[in-house]
């Protein structure tokens, strides 16, 4: 998934929340059929909002072990490469502690 699909699907569930939010106040005032009309499009908005969150984690796995992977084959392919880069990066991130 794209840094782009990452934010639409953010966007869209920020929208489906504040959906569901604004019609629970409205069903909060309303009473009778029209109470329980607003109650069950709210319900039917909360559910898609899961909907997309479970797709979202699901594709964020997906990339995650996808990135796993490819980073095991590199190390494997390539050790000694591995080792100077990890290395590197703990001399930089040590360096940057040590200077607080």
């Amino acid at each position: 998934m794209t840094a782009s699909s990452y934010k639409t699907v953010r966007n869209d569930m920020k929208s489906l929340v504040r959906d569901a939010q604004q019609l629970f106040r409205e069903a909060s005032v309303a009473t009778g059929e029209r109470a329980d009309e607003l109650r069950a499009k709210g319900q039917e908005l909360l559910d898609s909002a899961a909907q997309r969150a479970q797709e979202l984690q699901t594709a964020a796995m997906e990339t995650g072990k996808e990135f796993a992977s490819h980073t095991d084959s590199y190390v494997k392919d390539n050790p000694w490469k591995a080792v100077a880069i990890s290395a590197g990066v703990g001399l930089v991130v040590g360096m940057l502690i040590g200077r607080k």
